[in-house]
Order: C-alpha cells, then structure tokens, then sequence
C-alpha cells in the first residue's frame, strides 16, 4: 500500500524492501539530525502489523516465540524471533500487550507467512489472529518526543523511542500535526548506528540469535518449549557462533556505499583475499560519515582493518568473538 504521505514536497520513494513509503524528504542529514534531537516522526506504515487476541494469546505465544511472554505486562515492549527447527531466524516480531490483545509488527511482506504459521499452530487454543497491514500505520516517534499520541492508539515504548499502531486513515493528518517527516534513509542511518539487526538484512538462511547480538533482548534463555531452542541452548552452553555481527567505520572518500552482499576481507590481503563476511547494511550518518554493519567470521581479529569491496573499513565489536 502506497502511503500518503509520499505526497509531500520532495518525497523520494523507497526502493525494494521498503516501497510504499519514503526514503527521504530532500535533506538526508536534516532528517537524521531531527530524530536524533527527538523531534518529528518516520513513516513506517508499510511494515506488516498483526494482532493475537483471545485469553490464550500470551500463553499460547510463549510456546511459539523465543521470548518469555507468558505473563508480558499490559503496555510492556518486547521483540521476539519465530526459529526454524534448526535454530535460523525465520520471523522478528516488534510487540506490545493491551491488555486485551497483542500487537506487533514485522518486516515488510513477511506478515503472510508469519500468520501462516501462527494459524497452523492455533489448536485448541483461544486465540484470534488477523492481519491488520491494511487498516493500520505503524509510525515511529524518536525518543524525547513530545508529540502527544491520539486517545486509543496502542504504543510501543522502547530506548530508542515509541512505535504507534495508528489507524491508517489519520497518518496524514497525525504528521501534518507532528512533523517535520524523516524518511527510511534517516532511520536506518541511526538503527546501524544502534547495531540493531533487521531481518532480511542482518540474516540469511542461516543465522542464529547469538551472531547478531539479540540473545536477551528477543531470546530468553530461561525458557524452552520453543521451535529452534535446542540449537539455542546448545551453542549457548557448548559452542560459540560461527559468525558475529560488527560495526564498520567506512572510508569517507568513496562516493559509493557498499551494498548488502558487499564481500568483506581483510586489508592485508586486498581484492584478492578470501571473503570473511558480507555487508548486511550501509547508510551516510550525519555525524560518524558513512558507517555499516557487517556479518564476519567469528575467527576474524577484532583489530584487523578491513575492506568492504573496495571500500576501507575500521571495525568495533557488536557481538564479542
């Protein structure tokens, strides 16, 4: 769904992933700067939402999800990923309890598979899942906002700011009323520089939690019951991740990001050295310059300078070797 707000002056619209909404309004850095002052807002309303209700939702919950929602607070948020049997991360889910009912939402096209596995999964237990991408924007407020948040709209508060699952019919309005809009350009710019991971772009077909630092904040290793968790507690007590996640400061003088898939090396044996990892993501920060998250391998020395293509990259450790 094409959001409304792709109608305002030098809107850009987002490519890929993240069509439907804009990269940007005209001023990357403005926008970035504006977020990181706590002020405006970020169209997210192309991302899936879905909702769990029924007396069962948060107990049923607990035995799909790697998190511990069981006895989730009305008003508390959380994040929480849907493994594979072997332990790969399929599905990264953003939510908040009412008190009646479970919100979340996740990446962009996702949502269909997710509540595909979520409806083979109901049983006999009391829950109502439905799809509610159509009829409700999610819209992100960066932390120190003030803007005041319409009566009835549920609200997902975290560090980093509060995600609003806002009816789809008031977002023009709303951000007409708590602007100035930035585009997906700023917040990812400020997510890589969180070392917050994304789905579809921090992971592959094969990554686990312990590569991307989300073992506590959406895997809890105090419960089990859970699709995945034997290869979660195994690497957990018995090994160590073949890969891990780290920040990249990149070479300011190239005019080109590294794209996602961009191979990573080391520095001392050039274009020609075996790939050690990928780039997952690349954005030009207001204040760090162009920076980047990668994916290496876990043997890689955390003091080894790097090349991302051709593009030099010092590396700070997000997940520890």
């Amino acid at each position: 769904m094409k959001s409304p707000l792709l109608s305002l002056p030098g809107a850009v619209p987002a490519e890929g992933r993240d069509e439907g909404v804009a990269a940007h309004y005209g001023d990357l850095f403005r926008e970035q700067r504006d977020l990181a002052a706590g002020t405006g807002l970020v169209d997210l309303s192309n991302r899936g939402v879905i909702t769990v209700s029924g007396a069962d939702r948060l107990s049923w919950l607990h035995l799909l999800l790697t998190q511990h929602v069981s006895d989730l607070p009305a008003g508390h948020a959380t994040e929480a990923l849907v493994l594979s049997a072997h332990g790969h991360i399929e599905h990264a889910l953003y939510l908040v309890d009412d008190g009646a009912t479970v919100w979340a939402h996740v990446e962009p096209g996702t949502q269909q598979e997710l509540l595909g596995y979520l409806e083979s999964m109901k049983f006999f237990y009391r829950v109502e899942i439905a799809d509610r991408s159509e009829d409700i924007a999610v819209v992100h407020l960066p932390a120190g906002s003030i803007a005041e948040v319409p009566e009835g709209v549920v609200v997902r508060e975290t560090a980093y700011g509060r995600d609003l699952f806002l009816p789809a019919e008031q977002l023009a309005e709303f951000a007409a009323a708590h602007g100035p809009v930035a585009g997906l350009l700023a917040y990812e710019a400020l997510r890589i520089e969180g070392h917050r991971p994304r789905l579809g772009l921090e992971t592959d077909h094969r990554t686990i939690p312990h590569e991307l630092g989300w073992i506590g904040g959406a895997v809890h290793l105090e419960k089990g019951c859970y699709r995945g968790q034997e290869t979660v507690a195994r690497v957990h007590n018995l090994g160590k991740p073949p890969r891990r996640l780290v920040f990249l400061h990149l070479d300011g003088s190239e005019v080109l990001l590294p794209g996602h898939g961009t191979p990573v090396r080391l520095a001392a044996d050039g274009e020609e050295g075996r790939q050690l990892g990928f780039i997952t993501s690349s954005a030009r920060h207001h204040e760090l310059g162009p920076i980047a998250l990668a994916l290496v391998k876990r043997n890689v020395p955390v003091d080894a300078e790097l090349m991302a293509g051709d593009t030099a990259a010092a590396q700070e450790v997000v997940v520890e070797p």
